[in-house]
């Protein structure tokens, strides 16, 4: 088992779980807004977590961070969500140390995403990143390990195809409407929720249906504005909502809340009606397929569509693999050498005062003494030998930790804090 200086007796951790055991209803339980995910950070900072990056989409929901134990990063996402400890146990996962970074660059590389080769992912985990760097919860250990995962999907992107054709639930959307629906182009749509996911699936409306009868309604109504005017679409209030579904014919609903926006009571029309409901929690409530005329499809279903590329995107996972195993492996490298980064500084401040003590002797013994030339001479000779320590240190022949080991006694350095990774 390897010790690298990273974090004071901690280990690092990836806990959560995904589309792979929890369906939409758990996953909801756990999912967390934007409101909660910052009461999770805060309450982290109070129980004096010191590093983690939180990440909530539909298809998971993972915390990333150092803990003693796995069961503080479980608490914080039980506390902050509708999820409990009995549900997490039976669907979730933990991951440890070189488990939890192999994890990490799989589900940022897209091969752990519901539609292989999704990259939306990536960008969430920026986002994720960022909130926890303006919290002050970003070690240089994580914030090293993302920029590697988000340079891993960089490459994997524009090496390999593994994200053509449809890579997303919300291309998958618009995929299932144009294979089911008639004259796509001269129906009534509606899309409520101009989140993340709403935006993106409207630009993939707009672009693939070649329909101008698109209307978005968001109970923020500048938001949908700011949209609605990048593609010349109509806004309408949130209080016509129930006006709007009675004139669509198809409803698309991305809201992003933790209850219901939508139910029976809001469809008064007998005409046929597509509801796609990309939301988890879901945002629809089951009681709609009750009425005759609807048709409800879920974004887990949604995700289960195979199309004509999928067998060729699954041909360069090995690639991507690849990919993902020299970037990994140029981040264990660093890992290394943070190993004895601690030692070489206490080697250094050793040195330092052995210089500093010798100068003192000769500032008093000569009277022509230059303090400019000494403070030169001596600081080269300080950087040279730990610069030689530290290539010798690299060196793959030689046994680490037994060089360590001799250099501390040597020198009489203090043992410097250590983690498991």
């Amino acid at each position: 088992m390897h010790r690298y200086n990273i974090s004071r007796n901690k280990n690092f951790y990836a806990i959560g779980l995904s589309y792979k055991k929890a369906d939409a209803k758990i996953r909801g339980h756990f999912s967390l807004s934007d409101d909660a995910r910052i009461d999770l950070l805060q309450q982290a900072k109070d129980n004096h977590i010191e590093s983690l990056v939180v990440t909530s989409t539909c298809n998971r929901t993972e915390i990333y961070g150092f803990s003693e134990h796995p069961f503080q990063l479980i608490k914080l996402l039980c506390d902050n969500t509708e999820g409990t400890v009995d549900e997490f146990q039976k669907v979730a996962y933990v991951y440890k140390n070189k488990e939890a970074i192999n994890h990490m660059f799989r589900v940022g590389s897209g091969l752990d995403s519901q539609i292989l080769g999704d990259f939306e992912i990536i960008s969430q985990l920026k986002s994720s990143t960022n909130l926890s760097k303006n919290h002050n919860l970003l070690n240089p250990f994580l914030e090293r390990l993302i920029n590697a995962v988000i340079q891993a999907s960089k490459r994997i992107k524009t090496e390999t195809e593994l994200s053509s054709g449809a890579t997303s639930v919300s291309f998958a959307s618009v995929q299932y409407i144009l294979k089911n629906i008639q004259n796509v182009s001269n129906k009534n749509i509606l899309l409520f929720g101009t989140g993340k996911i709403g935006r993106n699936t409207c630009e993939n409306l707009v672009k693939h249906t070649k329909n101008e009868l698109i209307t978005l309604i968001n109970r923020t109504k500048n938001k949908a504005e700011k949209i609605a005017g990048k593609f010349n679409l109509i806004v309408k209030d949130y209080a016509n909502l129930q006006e709007e579904i009675s004139n669509t014919d198809i409803l698309i609903v991305a809201t992003g809340a933790h209850r219901p926006t939508v139910d029976k009571h809001l469809i008064q029309s007998k005409k046929p009606l597509l509801i796609l409901d990309l939301s988890i929690p879901k945002n629809v409530d089951e009681n709609v397929v009750e009425l005759s005329n609807v048709t409800l499809v879920h974004l887990d279903y949604l995700s289960q569509m195979t199309d004509e590329t999928l067998e060729k995107r699954k041909a360069y996972i090995p690639q991507a693999e690849e990919i993902i195993k020299e970037v990994n492996d140029d981040f264990n490298a660093w890992l290394e050498t943070r190993k004895f980064a601690p030692t070489i500084k206490a080697l250094k401040h050793k040195l330092a005062n052995f210089a500093t003590a010798e100068l003192d002797t000769q500032r008093k013994k000569l009277s022509d003494f230059n303090e400019e030339q000494a403070e030169l001479i001596s600081n080269n000779i300080i950087q040279k030998i730990t610069n030689h320590f530290a290539h010798h240190l690299k060196d793959d022949n030689i046994s680490t930790d037994d060089s360590l080991e001799l250099i501390k006694k040597v020198f009489q350095l203090e043992e410097p804090s250590k983690i498991n990774v």
